[in-house]
């Protein structure tokens, strides 16, 4: 069973299934060139809780948590069979990390999840589950989480965590689909890649005060946590490879990065060394 990197996608606007883009096609690709993974393991901006929650739900339930959207979106499912066993793994590596894990018996797929995953494997044959964020718990929670969960990947399992590069909802609507995203953004996505590249975790950690228009690209924290988790997922040895560069509606990146690749060699500094200092 191959070693699977961890992936961070970003999955832009609820529509991104039924609209064409760079990112639609992207995704479409994205599933052959990995190939197939044993099981799926997702980490979404869509789903927060208080305490690292797993989800062993099986069958899955297709959540269409949002509104406004053509009624067709309504319509599509993503019936990918549940991954009670992956569940119970991600429970048991979390608390031998030390932190607590709950369980849902009924938390479906939500849309970070079923969005791209109906792009990357359509047939929804591939066991899913969903592990939740701790958006009160900051970025560097987020990198142990990743770093917990990491063996995963050694046993067939592929790590996708689900967010945006950026999100800025109020400027949602404001743009069309294909419309060149303002400065403001450009320039945090830049930064970001630039950040990523350099294997610049401090920088990361604390990119509200080190890059610019974080805020306003991020006014609350939910669609770059799974960046994190990713991140640590990639293991000591990850420094992060662009996969995808594109915009849609101008405010959101469609980013995507890899982390853990077999080629990649420069060293990172352990995430507990990095907050000691």
């Amino acid at each position: 069973m191959p070693t699977f990197p961890s992936l961070f996608i970003s999955h832009g606007s609820p529509d991104l299934p039924l609209k064409p883009s760079q990112a639609q096609r992207f995704l479409q690709q994205l599933g052959n060139e990995l190939g197939k993974p044993r099981a799926i393991l997702v980490i979404s901006a869509h789903w927060l809780s208080q305490i690292p929650t797993v989800s062993t739900a099986s069958p899955l339930q297709t959540i269409h948590d949002f509104r406004g959207f053509p009624p067709e979106l309504y319509q599509l499912t993503y019936p990918a069979p549940g991954a009670p066993e992956l569940a119970a793994s991600v429970q048991e590596l979390l608390q031998q990390a030390g932190m607590a894990c709950e369980v849902d018996a009924d938390r479906g797929l939500d849309h970070g999840a079923w969005n791209p995953l109906m792009l990357m494997y359509p047939d929804a044959e591939i066991p899913v589950t969903q592990l939740s964020l701790q958006p009160k718990l900051g970025t560097a929670h987020h990198v142990r989480l990743g770093e917990a969960i990491a063996s995963l990947r050694q046993a067939g399992v592929l790590i996708l965590a689900s967010g945006a590069a950026t999100h800025n909802l109020q400027a949602f609507g404001k743009y069309d689909l294909n419309a060149p995203p303002p400065t403001w953004v450009t320039e945090f996505d830049q930064w970001l890649a630039r950040a990523i590249a350099a294997n610049d975790i401090e920088s990361l950690l604390n990119y509200r005060h080190s890059a610019p228009h974080a805020v306003r690209n991020h006014p609350s924290e939910e669609h770059l946590l799974p960046l994190f988790v990713a991140i640590g997922a990639g293991g000591a040895k990850a420094p992060g490879i662009q996969l995808h560069s594109s915009f849609t509606y101008g405010a959101f990146s469609m980013a995507a990065y890899a982390f853990g690749n077999a080629l990649q060699t420069v060293e990172r500094t352990p995430i507990a060394e990095i907050i000691a200092t």
